[in-house]
């Protein structure tokens, strides 16, 4: 087995957000390429700003895109006593120091620093202090060497250098004794024997100081992999101005799973020329090195290029048991009308999403439907209330409403009026689905039967009378 270990960390303050998900699905890729441990940990140590809502909404995110994770959820608001005990060690080695400063003067030394022209950081203080006020509150600060460089290699951006002197004393435990962001989160890697950190690059100015605690806890600094941002269309951060962030807002907009893992996947990651992958074929090709450098702009188009993708491609029975959530949503019941499987059989290449798809389908269980009137309009004659009516009785006849004897049924008629196929295909088609944006005809025939085709037939030619007789009065 491989001794590779990865994690995702989110904060629990929110929904989990695309860039969030990418960042977790590129360590859940690496860690199954590699056959080692995928470790899912909620850096929930901001106890105000921390939900269970948001953690639930995190995991429901992640289960859907099928992101299993092989240890965890681990919380770190359950580990507080472990990074107490680091933050004393780092004490009794004279590798971390109280600090008693005040706001007022840590407000005054910044002020003193940005008249100065320097850059605004601690001076060190309290570094020295011989007093040990234990009675006044106290942050504990990291003990930062003042001189030298701290650089990594990162999978990723490549070599990465800062200068120590520019990286004040991190504090690393706050006045009120909870652990601070940076400290927390190389004492979870360290601990949990984190290999690589693939995470976001607004965490690069994070890495150096992060470093210097590894070394002077006397952990093995793990390799570094810094994801760069996902854009919008105009090249500024990803936000709700530029549509959905959410990976479940996705889910609830008709996405399938496959292909947001696809699409996410693809935004900074390549393999050739080749866009579509099913999962297996991720796991094998993926590799951080092949991650660009530069940002992936969201395209949402590109999305539901790639959701009708896998609607065509999806088994019409999981396919349909997906659907029915989103039927339910528009007051359908399923079960109270034609099969639901045979009705996503007729819609599979024409939906780009569940959402659509529920549109489209409506009219199979909703005979009461609008028609499309301009269509009708444009087919309204003197015989189009005949031809329904020939439609009706002659299909009403039929034994089984299958392809071939539709198809028959149709090619008669218009043999027997004169009449080309579009000629009587148009008007029948609007005549049971309400328009001519519909699935083909003898499709839709089938899906709905004899009994409620001669149905819809039968109401749609009492309209038409009603629109002839309308027409007539309104010429006279």
């Amino acid at each position: 087995m491989s001794g590779v270990r990865l994690r995702f960390a989110p904060s629990p303050t929110g929904y989990l957000h695309v860039g969030g998900a990418r960042t977790a699905l590129f360590n859940w890729l690496l860690a199954r390429k590699e056959k080692g441990k995928f470790i899912l940990r909620i850096e929930d140590t901001d106890l105000a700003r921390s939900t269970q809502e948001s953690v639930d909404a995190i995991l429901e995110g992640m289960c859907w895109l099928g992101l299993e994770w092989d240890e965890g959820p681990i919380y770190q608001s359950d580990r507080f006593p472990i990074y107490r005990e680091f933050v004393e060690k780092l004490l009794l080695e004279k590798k971390a120091y109280k600090c008693f400063c005040t706001p007022e003067e840590l407000d005054a030394k910044r002020e003193k620093a940005i008249q100065e022209k320097k850059k605004p950081q601690y001076d060190r203080t309290c570094l020295e202090r011989q007093t040990d006020d234990s009675d006044r509150p106290f942050v504990v600060r990291f003990n930062s060497p003042e001189s030298g460089t701290t650089a990594f290699d990162d999978l990723i951006k490549g070599r990465i250098s800062f200068n120590n002197e520019e990286l004040d004393d991190l504090i690393i435990q706050r006045s009120d004794g909870t652990p601070t962001y940076n400290f927390v989160v190389v004492v979870d890697d360290a601990t949990m024997g984190i290999s690589t950190v693939i995470r976001g690059d607004d965490h690069i100015n994070n890495t150096p100081r992060q470093i210097l605690l590894y070394e002077a806890l006397g952990y093995p600094v793990p390799l570094f992999a810094h994801v760069p941002m996902i854009l919008g269309a105009d090249k500024s951060r990803l936000s709700k101005r530029h549509g959905a962030t959410s990976v479940i807002a996705y889910k609830e907009m008709g996405f399938l799973p496959e292909a947001m893992v696809n699409y996410l996947v693809r935004l900074g990651w390549s393999y050739g020329d080749q866009e579509i992958f099913t999962k297996e074929e991720l796991i094998e090709r993926f590799s951080i090195g092949s991650v660009g450098r530069s940002a992936g702009i969201f395209n949402p188009d590109k999305l539901s290029w790639l959701n009708a993708h896998y609607i065509k491609e999806y088994e019409p029975v999981r396919l349909a048991e997906l659907l029915v959530p989103f039927m339910k949503k528009k007051g359908i019941d399923v079960a109270n009308g034609p099969d639901i499987v045979k009705v996503v059989k007729t819609l599979q290449d024409r939906a780009r999403t569940l959402v659509e798809m529920a549109d489209g389908a409506e009219f199979y269980y909703k005979a009461g439907f609008s028609y499309d009137e301009k269509s009708l309009q444009k087919f309204l004659n003197g015989t189009l209330a005949s031809i329904f009516e020939e439609i009706a009785e002659k299909f009403s006849l039929v034994a089984k409403a299958d392809h071939e004897s539709i198809d028959t049924l149709f090619k008669n008629i218009c043999s027997g009026r004169g009449l080309k196929m579009k000629d009587v295909a148009l008007p029948a088609r609007i005549a049971l689905t309400g328009g001519t944006a519909a699935p083909g005809l003898f499709d839709v025939i089938e899906v709905l039967g004899k009994e409620e085709t001669v149905s819809r037939l039968q109401r749609a030619i009492e309209f038409v009378k009603i629109l002839e007789q309308k027409k007539i009065d309104d010429n006279e």
